[in-house]
């Protein structure tokens, strides 16, 4: 069975679609092997649902000559956003394995760099034209202790507007997002905000994840990701020492990304193949670039920010609002464990 067929239908409100369409997603289901408890579960969602109608539509589904088949639920989803999982990328399920030795050699900087074509593919690769982007070029501050630190920013303006302005000013980009300090940067955000704010209850959609690292040489960082085949939508060069893999994450709910966080940790803790491997640690072994997860009271793990510091106090950074040199006290979880990285194989 096609994995990408849940997806989409996850992503169709079925409370907005008229019962023709209604029973062309339930016929698609049942001429693609799937039983009668999906279309029934994602029927739930509807006001109009009446228990027992699916199962009675379901029998009477005998096939045609002109089937209704899986496309259907695909082409419906995506009219509506959706997009498939990039062919050859892994489900969040499925057991992180490399499958062999592609020859690649990893990243290897142009000749000469492109800001604003590059800028535009970023934007087309992570947004829809009506998502609003979140960036901080010149809203920057310093410290106590002389780090730049960036504020709100921008928030308010669409991805298709950026495009737009970029191709009008292709040769000026501070033109459309501002001149930035060059020992600074910018920072970009790849979760879409409602025009708002920039805290977690301003970000409209939690399509998108971040997994970096800073200890190892760039061309084995971007060997490594290639390796693990996750579902990355895009790789970005930071401008320092990293590559910066947006994963998808499509989490819909609380209870779908605290999964997403258990993953992490039965990856990092039971890897024994290709890449980085951790194991449970006391707060006292924990060291920088090792991983903290908080919980709920009820040991539901649902944030994995990095430590940046232990002494005096520990410290950690998360792309959640921008987070850096956080102390770890100050957010309060009623559970915490520690993830110690003992190293990353890459053969």
């Amino acid at each position: 069975m096609d994995r990408n067929i849940l997806s989409a239908l996850k992503s169709i409100n079925v409370a907005e679609v008229d019962r023709a369409t209604w029973i062309s997603v339930g016929m698609a289901l049942k001429e693609e092997g799937y039983p009668c408890s999906i279309w029934d579960d994602w029927s739930k969602n509807d006001p109009r649902y009446h228990a027992g109608e699916c199962e009675k539509k379901w029998a009477g589904f005998n096939g045609t000559g002109k089937p209704v088949k899986g496309g259907t639920i695909v082409q419906m989803a995506k009219e509506r956003g959706w997009m498939p999982c990039a062919e050859g990328a892994m489900a969040w399920d499925d057991t992180i394995e490399y499958d062999g030795n592609d020859g690649f050699n990893g990243f290897a900087p142009p000749d000469a760099w492109n800001p604003t074509a590059d800028l535009i593919s970023y934007l087309e690769l992570l947004f829809d034209p009506n998502d609003r982007v979140g960036y901080v070029t010149g809203d920057v501050w310093q410290d106590s202790e002389g780090k730049w630190v960036p504020s709100k920013g921008v928030y308010d303006r669409t991805a298709g507007e950026l495009i737009a302005s970029l191709k009008k000013h292709s040769d000026d980009i501070g033109a459309t997002v501002g001149d930035w300090k060059p020992e600074v940067g910018g920072w970009i955000r790849f979760n879409p905000l409602d025009g708002e704010g920039v805290k977690n209850e301003n970000v409209t959609k939690f399509k998108y994840a971040l997994v970096e690292s800073d200890t190892l040489p760039i061309a084995e960082q971007d060997i490594l990701f290639r390796k693990l085949e996750l579902p990355i939508a895009a790789l970005v060069h930071s401008g320092g020492k990293s590559l910066h893999a947006i994963v998808h994450v499509d989490a819909e709910d609380y209870e779908e990304y605290r999964k997403r966080v258990e993953f992490l940790y039965d990856f990092l803790t039971g890897n024994r193949s290709v890449g980085p491997h951790a194991r449970l640690v006391p707060r006292s072994l924990a060291r920088p670039g090792d991983i903290v997860q908080l919980g709920t009271g009820d040991e539901d793990y649902y944030h994995s920010p990095v430590i940046t510091a232990v002494t005096p106090a520990l410290l950690v950074a998360a792309h959640t609002n921008d987070a850096l040199d956080r102390p770890l006290d100050s957010y309060g979880a009623a559970a915490v464990r520690f993830l110690h990285i003992d190293g990353v194989r890459t053969w």
